[in-house]
């Protein structure tokens, strides 16, 4: 018998450009929540692209909302969230990397 597969849907604006990988390391999280108020959190990535990444976290976002991600490797950078969903019981977001180059930027 058949194995169904889930497969992500996306509006054509969040379609990921590039194929995402699985993956499972932390990135530090800063950004202001919808309040304005200050944030600094750990997030685990579970999907990146070259240009974004699918975390989990506990992030108070909201879709538009400006984040400096650290990853444990390279410098620090600026995106933007393009999503927020419930899975599983837990809070997920997509990223938009700004810099061109995405994980790669110098």
């Amino acid at each position: 018998m058949g194995e169904e597969s889930r497969e992500e849907t996306f509006p054509p604006s969040q379609r990921p450009r590039s194929p995402r990988v699985p993956v499972n390391f932390r990135v530090e999280i800063e950004g202001t929540d919808e309040g304005g108020r200050a944030f600094h959190l750990t997030a685990e990535a579970v999907r990146v692209s070259r240009a974004g990444a699918t975390l989990v976290t506990d992030a108070p976002v909201e879709a538009g909302a400006r984040l400096r991600l650290t990853p444990p490797f390279g410098q620090s950078l600026e995106g933007e969230v393009n999503g927020v969903w419930e899975e599983e019981g837990r809070r997920h977001i997509g990223v938009k990397l700004l810099d061109p180059n995405g994980w790669f930027a110098e």
